[in-house]
């Protein structure tokens, strides 16, 4: 019968193994990003690391809990998932519910910490110059290098000081918001796997093993 003892150990010794392999994947892009020089910036990458450790941390709370029918294990375990659960669908709620107006004031925040190197990194890959169209004032508070010749927008025999002028609000304004919906909808996901991962340990914690001596305290 799935509604049974051994249908709900199984389904969450499952579900804790499926956290396990997202908590290495999650390690192992950090690394790669880090070794690779993909991601500079080392607070991302060692919260990347966090989220990959604390995951998998709790992964195996969870699977000793459920392969041992352990209550005190399986109550820690219910409490830190939905703990989990109301911060991540909080977060996915709030990437989801983003308008364009306060991505902007978000990137705009964004592109005055970051140091010029990766400023300049980003006007080369998208071809843009400075943030917004404030990139002609004289006194450009936000800051940007110097902007590279584009051979799109400066074709050849074009002057030698000709700069491809377009801001890169405008070039990232679609990559940021499509990174926002991702970042919700994953987030909406996981929050739902863990959603049944608390249903789950709540019904398991409540069920007595068939095998064990029913006079037993479960």
């Amino acid at each position: 019968m799935c509604g049974g003892f051994t249908c709900s150990k199984n389904a969450l010794t499952a579900l804790n193994i499926l956290y396990v392999v997202v908590g290495f994947i999650l390690i192992a892009a950090a690394v790669y990003g880090r070794a690779s020089a993909l991601v500079t910036n080392l607070p991302i990458i060692g919260g990347i690391l966090a989220c990959g450790i604390f995951l998998i941390l709790v992964s195996i709370l969870g699977l000793f809990g459920a392969i041992q029918h352990n209550q005190v294990m399986l109550f820690f375990y219910m409490v830190i998932l939905f703990l989990l659960l109301l911060v991540q669908f909080s977060v996915a709620c709030a990437c989801l519910a983003v308008n364009m107006d306060e991505q902007k004031q978000l990137a705009e925040q964004g592109w005055s910490r970051v140091n010029m190197q990766l400023k300049a990194e980003v006007q080369k890959t998208f071809s843009c110059c400075g943030f917004d169209d404030k990139i002609h004032a004289i006194n450009d508070s936000m800051g940007h290098p110097e902007c590279l010749k584009d051979p799109v927008c400066c074709p050849f025999g074009s002057p030698d000081d000709c700069r491809c002028t377009a801001p890169c609000m405008a070039k990232l304004q679609s990559t940021i918001d499509y990174a926002f919906k991702l970042c919700g909808g994953i987030g909406l996901f996981f929050s739902f796997t863990e959603f049944v991962g608390v249903w789950l340990t709540v019904r398991y914690r409540n069920q007595k093993d068939p095998r064990a001596n029913p006079r037993a305290f479960l």
